[in-house]
């Protein structure tokens, strides 16, 4: 049986689009020091991670995880299982990212198959679930209980479903008629239809999460890997499961999903949008810093120091780089200067530099 996704496109499925549309389009194009990309990214990985696991039920809190995900989870005192948790979840994240890298950079071409979502699923799972389950389909019954009353609300498709279901979803994933949707509904189908069939024993929604952005990144919406979705399902969870309701339904109706999903990525990327601004709103900074500018390290922390407090002057820099000769100093200013980044103003001790 073919599978093809039952929905509409409404009002507000169409005004979420606009407004994706409009916040993608302003942080692509604003400008930012390269130091302050890395770390909108690392931000975003670290809320991405914190928040799809906490959903399940990680206790970490988002300093636990950013210290994990740094490579410091000695310094965490949590169970082994949770913290294992996030370094998987780390993992899975990396791999995808390494996907989406090579399509852009070297031309690969990626499509979402079988092999790679188990693949992503045996990620999720290492050293988490016994070790021969890992990117291996369920082979009994799954449901879900109220979490009170432990009364069953879904009966997941049976287990000699599972792989028919999931061959059926990809051949329509991968055809024409998939592509003439809009990649954040795409996107928001893959959550769904992957949760709905519950391929694997555990780890179904992280599984659906991961493949789900995936599908963002390969269809040219990383954004510049500055937004977390995650963090929109985690601040309501109970909206996220009420809108994920019709995963128990035999022909499921999307809409009321969709409408969620992307009415949930407007909203991240306008948040991720106005704090781009505030970073790039001075002109002399877009000007000195966009295109093909290149900074070094020090140069870089030279400039946001002057964002930040307006200018820098001579006595500041052995607090900022106190290992750091005066030569070499004066050379990186230099330098500043002649890509026209900053300007000096006044003589001698008492200069100060500016934004150019």
């Amino acid at each position: 049986m073919s599978y093809s996704p039952k929905f509409l496109i409404t009002n507000n499925i169409l005004r979420s689009i606009g407004s994706i549309e409009a916040a993608k389009a302003i942080i692509e194009s604003s400008p930012l020091i390269p130091s302050w990309e890395r770390q909108f990214q690392k931000e975003a990985v670290a809320r991405t991670i914190h928040y799809s696991t906490h959903i399940e039920g990680n206790p970490l809190n988002f300093t636990e995880v950013k210290k994990i995900i740094s490579g410091q989870e000695e310094d965490v005192v949590a169970r082994e299982r949770d913290i294992q948790e996030i370094i998987n979840y780390r993992k899975a994240m990396e791999y995808i990212d390494e996907m989406a890298r090579k399509e852009k950079e070297e031309g690969k071409s990626y499509y979402i198959g079988v092999d790679l979502i188990k693949g992503i699923h045996k990620i999720l799972s290492e050293k988490f679930l016994d070790s021969n389950r890992g990117g291996k389909y369920r082979e009994h019954q799954a449901t879900s209980r109220n979490s009170i009353t432990k009364e069953i609300t879904i009966v997941y498709p049976p287990a000699d479903e599972i792989a028919a279901g999931v061959e059926n979803f990809l051949d329509w994933l991968n055809s024409e008629e998939a592509q003439k949707n809009h990649p954040t509904l795409k996107s928001g189908i893959i959550h769904h239809e992957l949760v709905r069939i519950h391929p694997f024993d555990d780890l179904n929604g992280r599984a659906a999460r991961v493949t789900s952005t995936l599908s963002l990144y390969l269809d040219g919406y990383d954004i510049k890997n500055f937004f977390s979705l995650e963090e929109h399902f985690d601040s309501d969870a109970e909206n996220y499961y009420n809108a994920l309701k019709s995963i128990g339904e035999k022909d499921p109706d999307l809409t009321i999903w969709l409408e969620y999903f992307t009415e949930g990525l407007a909203i991240e990327l306008h948040r991720v949008k106005d704090k781009v601004l505030k970073l790039s709103k001075d002109a002399k900074l877009k000007q000195a810093v966009g295109g093909q500018v290149y900074l070094s390290e020090r140069q870089e922390i030279i400039v946001e120091r002057i964002q930040n407090f307006g200018s820098v002057s001579n006595k500041d820099f052995e607090k900022m780089f106190p290992n750091v000769s005066d030569d070499t100093i004066l050379r990186e200013l230099t330098d500043l200067k002649k890509k026209g980044a900053i300007k000096k103003e006044g003589s001698t001790k008492a200069a100060r530099y500016v934004l150019g």
